[in-house]
């Protein structure tokens, strides 16, 4: 047996006959077995909401003397970190099939709930004036983050000019649209475990130049924030074959909705402009479903239409 899955092993094979709190503490140290390293015995059980001789219990029910020895296995899995398919065997091998969803649903709603609780109110307000106050606005996300940041720099071109949304399939291509960057503007780096190196040295690479640096990432500890002067912290999930970054795009979404707030007449005249140059160029007049009559009116051009055009 791997070192790497040694307390992984021991916590699947007891996991049916532990009791209900041993059973809260195993899938929180194996969701969360970055974080609990750094926990007593008391702070531990704490956290998960039960008494500290439980947590005893848990270790010596494992098959460790002690919390100690415990706690020495749970360092050398945080050593020798997981890959994505030991996560997803993890994360899903102890439940149905007919349980996935609503499970994964109740942890991406946890997800959004600590994130509540977490995120610093103060820093969101920083970022909404920095953003405002900055001359050109780039935007970086690498794999799946990639999304997050496409959907950011969607809407805040809608309300501000200068967005750009950093092309990431080469170091080099970064620099080359970042050449510009100056103290005037603001680089939003988007990133969680496993972190981007990609994204880092974006960030690294705009500080120098003295822009500003705002960080969406999972915890204050993460080395996104090296570089940045505003850090937004949203709960995600990498214990997963697929990252959870519900809570991400809520604060995502969070943001946008107050930087419309603060500029509501100019989203207003460019939502008008927009309804004017969709209507003039017909841009959904061909791709509606109207419903009409309790029936779906399915609005599309006919092939006679446009040949005699």
């Amino acid at each position: 047996m791997s070192a790497k899955n040694e307390l992984l092993n021991r916590i699947n094979n007891s996991y049916n006959s532990m009791s209900k709190g041993q059973k809260i503490l195993a899938t929180y140290i194996t969701d969360n077995y970055d974080k609990a390293v750094f926990l007593t015995a008391a702070k531990l059980g704490e956290t998960v909401g039960v008494s500290e001789s439980t947590v005893v219990r848990f270790a010596m029910h494992l098959g460790y003397k002690g919390y100690p020895e415990f706690q020495k296995s749970l360092e050398e899995l945080v050593r020798n970190k997981l890959n994505s398919i030991q996560r997803m065997e993890v994360t899903y091998g102890r439940i149905s099939q007919s349980e996935i969803l609503q499970s994964v649903l109740q942890s991406d709603a946890e997800k959004i709930k600590n994130t509540i609780e977490r995120i610093d109110s103060n820093a969101f307000e920083i970022a909404v004036d920095t953003i405002l106050a900055a001359k050109n606005i780039y935007v970086v996300g690498i794999r799946s983050c990639a999304p997050l940041a496409s959907f950011l720099s969607f809407y805040l071109n809608l309300i501000i000019d200068n967005v750009h949304l950093l092309q990431t399939s080469s170091s080099s291509e970064l620099f080359e649209q970042m050449v510009r960057i100056d103290q005037d503007d603001v680089i939003i780096g988007i990133s969680f475990p496993r972190y981007s190196m990609r994204t880092l040295k974006a960030l690294e690479f705009a500080n120098k130049r003295n822009a500003k640096v705002i960080t969406i990432t999972d915890s204050v500890h993460s080395p996104m924030n090296l570089y940045s002067s505003c850090n937004l912290i949203a709960d995600s999930d990498m214990a997963s074959i697929v990252d959870s970054l519900v809570a991400p795009l809520s604060v995502i979404n969070a943001l946008i909705v107050a930087l419309c707030m603060k500029k509501q007449k100019e989203v207003a005249k460019t939502l008008t402009m927009l309804e004017d140059i969709w209507n003039e160029y017909q841009v959904y007049e061909n791709d509606e479903i109207d419903l009409l009559d309790d029936k779906v009116k399915l609005r599309y051009a006919k092939l006679g239409d446009i040949n005699n055009e």
